[in-house]
């Protein structure tokens, strides 16, 4: 018959030497039932997988012949779900390939970079698309990186004489802003833990980033370093950013855990209190808490807080650009405020120069604004800044008028002489 010419034409002389095998298996088969020959034979593993992940060209692939088998033999799909990425390009979004001599090598980034940061850079892309690399791109990855590093080693050093055995305060001592960090850092968990859940790696990595550069760096940590390094080593202000700190902190060090597993690991054999050998063997952290929805310094009180901080920053900084003054500590700033505003302010007292972190800070109704005050961003908002006339104390840096009155300590401010030598400072807010 026909099938005999055919075979004679391919095979010509040789052809009465072959017989045409008629049980091939399609080239898929082999992979399409590893649910069976290997989910399904080992005590250890379960069928149906949690996941099979691969390339988008699978769809008609390994996901196809595996549910086609399994549905055939068992009635249900190997699967619970199925996760697809695009393909790895260059940063002109050309295909990689060995001779166009675009390939970034991973083992070359494991060894110039670390692992961490090839782990940083898939997380950090979307992979619905095509994924995009190279040394540029790598390299905004590792200052990233090092953003959520430093964070972590910053909170680390403030723990350093830190039990939280004896030292942990009950959160409802804590001070308002220490309880609107923990605040911040138990909605960044929630919306971490559901990006987990739901595999969309890049969002955990915006968070996680957004909130050790903006809440963490640019606010928090600032503000809290005057607490930490002058008051009292047990005072409650600064145990109560210390507990802060280490809930934080406890829980950074298990959101980054799946992605940044080395260095989550290496921050935790330094993490104080008593723990095992690794965060893989923990559970998310469970002892952060949100803000009391009653609470007098509430999220909407911070946020306005926050955006006069701002807004004042951006005048100190227009001062110093100027050569007035020589940094925020060296200024004393009046804010002119309207009644909405100046309510809210009034409430942090003598408090909000540390929020701001000049040497002074004096509230005043928007009324008695004079002609040099400047409008700010914020809406019934202006101020005057001038660069104060008092002596430095030399320990925490603030010009006040004390600095230079007492003959036992002449280069010291009386919040300092007060915190070594008297009774300690009382702070109630910041």
């Amino acid at each position: 018959g026909s099938e005999m010419c055919i075979r004679d034409r391919l095979l010509g002389a040789q052809a009465a030497d072959y017989d045409k095998v008629t049980d091939t298996l399609d080239v898929w088969f082999d992979s399409g039932v590893s649910h069976a020959c290997v989910l399904a034979r080992r005590d250890y593993l379960n069928r149906p997988a949690d996941l099979y992940l691969e390339g988008s060209d699978q769809h008609r692939g390994w996901f196809q012949s595996s549910l086609l088998t399994s549905v055939a033999t068992t009635d249900a799909a190997p699967y619970k779900a199925v996760l697809t990425h695009g393909f790895t390009v260059d940063a002109q979004g050309k295909k990689m390939s060995k001779s166009k001599g675009n390939v970034v090598a991973p083992q070359k980034v494991i060894k110039n970079l670390g692992a961490d940061i090839i782990r940083l850079w898939v997380a950090a892309t979307d992979y619905s698309g095509e994924m995009h690399v190279s040394d540029e791109i790598l390299k905004r990855t590792a200052d990233s990186y090092r953003r959520i590093r430093n964070t972590a080693r910053y909170l680390l050093s403030n723990l350093n004489d830190f039990d939280p055995s004896s030292n942990l305060l009950d959160v409802d001592k804590l001070l308002p802003l220490d309880r609107w960090a923990l605040d911040r850092a138990y909605h960044v968990q929630a919306d971490i833990l559901k990006a987990y859940e739901n595999y969309q790696f890049h969002t955990i990595y915006q968070k996680v980033h957004n909130f050790c550069a903006n809440e963490m760096g640019s606010l928090y940590l600032d503000i809290t370093k005057d607490r930490q390094y002058t008051m009292q080593e047990n005072s409650l202000g600064r145990r109560s950013s210390q507990t802060a700190m280490y809930h934080i902190l406890e829980a950074l060090v298990r959101w980054i855990a799946p992605i940044l597993s080395f260095t989550a690991d290496e921050l935790w054999s330094y993490l104080p209190g008593e723990r095992n050998e690794s965060v893989q063997l923990n559970t998310w952290y469970e002892q952060l808490v949100a803000m009391p929805a009653d609470s007098q310094f509430d999220l909407a009180f911070w946020n306005q807080v926050f955006s006069v901080r701002d807004a004042v920053a951006k005048e100190l900084e227009n001062q110093r650009n100027a050569g007035h003054i020589k940094g925020g500590l060296t200024a004393e700033v009046t804010l002119y405020a309207d009644d909405a505003l100046h309510k809210t302010l009034q409430q942090l007292g003598d408090e909000l120069k540390f929020v701001l972190i000049t040497s002074q800070a004096r509230l005043q109704a928007i009324v008695d604004k004079p002609d040099n005050a400047v409008e700010t961003s914020v809406s019934g908002l202006y101020v005057t800044i001038a660069a104060s006339q008092h002596q430095r104390c030399d320990r925490c840096w603030h010009q006040t008028a004390a600095v230079g009155k007492h003959a036992d300590h002449p280069d010291l401010c009386d919040r300092c002489i007060d915190n070594i030598e008297g009774a300690g400072e009382l702070r109630q807010f910041a």
